[in-house]
């Protein structure tokens, strides 16, 4: 679902824009695991670790040097951990989608690995189309593939703004789903 020119920018490109690609990425996911995992007993430690995480994913000069153990440490959230129940709830679903985008962002950001960041880039654009298939009138799949896009060429001065504004719009969507869901 990425668009090709951003993919083939990504697998070929500077690394420094790879970075950050998939910082702006995970910005605009941040308010779907933080938002909807916040005051949720035992997760108090997982929160702090993605907002911190979030924020060093924007310091795109080098690469992180433990981004591999942020692996490991994401890698044990429960929205990464297989159940037989599966994701069944609009909340789990959107962590989840928020989860794997910043496990490919630490990827991509410690490895320059451009088909990490593609990963991070579709995750990030799945969760976006399965909000406008549930929200009538809904465009973030269009407006995430417009910020991928922007991300590629833009400096980052306006880009984490955007990133940061559209993060809470999909947490105000998604939040709108939750409690139609909980009634």
């Amino acid at each position: 679902m990425v668009d090709d020119a951003v993919a083939a920018m990504l697998r070929d490109g500077d690394r420094a824009m790879l970075r950050l690609y998939v910082a702006a990425c995970s910005e605009r996911m941040a308010p779907l695991f933080i938002g909807l995992r916040a005051g949720m007993t035992g997760r108090e430690a997982d929160v702090d670790f993605y907002v911190a995480s979030v924020r060093d994913l924007w310091f795109t000069d080098q690469p992180l040097t433990d981004a591999a153990d942020r692996v490991r440490l994401l890698e044990q959230f429960p929205e990464l951990e297989p159940s037989e129940e599966g994701i069944t709830g609009v909340a789990d679903t959107y962590a989840f989608f928020a989860v794997l985008a910043l496990r490919y962002a630490f990827v991509a950001n410690g490895t320059s690995d451009g088909e990490a960041a593609v990963s991070c880039g579709h995750a990030s654009l799945t969760a976006m189309g399965m909000l406008d298939q549930n929200i009538t009138g809904a465009r973030f799949l269009e407006e995430e593939q417009r910020l991928q896009a922007l991300s590629m060429s833009d400096g980052g001065g306006s880009l984490w703004d955007m990133s940061v504004t559209a993060g809470r719009e999909r947490l105000r969507a998604a939040l709108s789903r939750t409690t139609r869901h909980l009634g």
